[in-house]
């Protein structure tokens, strides 16, 4: 090979080197700032000290004396709630966005998996808050455990709001079964590319350049050398999702509960499992928003047209006129 190719190539391989290093995230995200300031609550599990990072953003304005917990989904944490903080804090409210343990800023542990343990965590966070009632807005895997938190806590439960919350279907009646072990090896796949393209093509209708810190963010760990813990936590938490549905206890809540839901979304949990025409068959939103609000005694649902999963971002103006109304 002629020295001008091997320089090239070597200079290549060089910038390839350093892009990969500026875009890796730690996969406990220490360096990605969150838009408030992040502090840690103590969490003793399976004989493990465990860290569950939380935010806790005091009102902006007067007191109004009401908090709002905030529930991230299973591919996000606290850092994309920053616009719905905002806007809660200016009304007065006392606002608080933990990170599930799992998730974000918190410990990436290998235990079991609950519903009920996470909400039982987040139970123990609010009190240690003196905080004795509250609103629980819950996004996509926040929305299964927001409801397990209601029907848990439902005196500690003001309100229970609902936006694009998976598991309104049974995913295992129709999806085939694979273990935390299949799932790990589908986990250490993910790349930057696969990322983006999966966020494209299930949560957005129409994508903005704004998006790519989202995929910048979920694909950073994946160039860290403790990835396959990341992988390995990600595939334990599809686990739980999978064995632990709550469609089957909506008639049993007794808080008020308003459902956010965004029509076009399309989400399925393990969608890649299942054919074309299998895929078409679930995650409709607009027929599974409907069937869920009468499904949950006196519900209220608020649909928004050209929407997919994710309607704090996509459409930020309406859906946060609804929260506030809703409030």
């Amino acid at each position: 090979m002629k020295p001008f190719f091997l320089a090239i190539i070597c200079l290549s391989f060089g910038m390839n080197v350093l892009a990969q290093k500026q875009d890796t995230l730690s996969i406990t995200l220490e360096n990605v700032k969150y838009a408030y300031n992040v502090q840690f609550f103590n969490v003793p599990a399976e004989g493990q000290d465990l860290k569950m990072a939380y935010m806790d953003i005091a009102p902006a304005a007067t007191s109004n004396g009401k908090t709002v917990v905030l529930f991230h989904g299973k591919n996000f944490g606290g850092y994309y709630w920053t616009n719905v903080i905002k806007v809660l804090s200016a009304k007065g409210f006392r606002v608080v966005v933990p990170d599930q343990i799992g998730f974000g800023k918190s410990s990436k542990a290998f235990i079991h998996y609950s519903f009920h343990q996470m909400a039982k965590w987040n139970k123990q966070l609010l009190d240690s808050l003196g905080v004795q009632k509250t609103s629980i807005l819950g996004h996509s895997m926040g929305g299964m455990l927001a409801t397990r938190f209601a029907l848990l806590f439902p005196e500690k439960t003001e309100k229970l709001l609902l936006e694009n919350p998976i598991g309104l279907e049974d995913y295992k009646t129709f999806l085939p079964y694979i273990n935390t072990q299949q799932q790990y090896k589908t986990e250490l796949k993910a790349n930057a590319e696969s990322i983006k393209k999966y966020y494209q093509t299930s949560y957005f209708t129409k994508w903005k350049s704004e998006y790519d810190e989202l995929v910048r963010i979920a694909a950073g760990p994946t160039f860290s050398s403790d990835f396959p813990r990341y992988a390995k936590v990600a595939a334990m938490t599809f686990t739980m999702i999978f064995e632990q549905p709550v469609v089957y206890e909506f008639a049993n809540l007794k808080v008020p509960t308003v459902l956010f839901i965004g029509k076009e979304d399309k989400t399925i949990v393990g969608k890649a499992l299942l054919s074309l025409e299998e895929q078409a068959k679930h995650g409709r939103y607009k027929i599974l928003g409907k069937e869920t609000a009468t499904k949950i005694p006196n519900a209220k649902l608020i649909e928004f047209e050209n929407c997919g999963h994710i309607p704090h971002l996509e459409v930020p103006t309406e859906f946060l006129a609804a929260l506030m109304k809703n409030l």
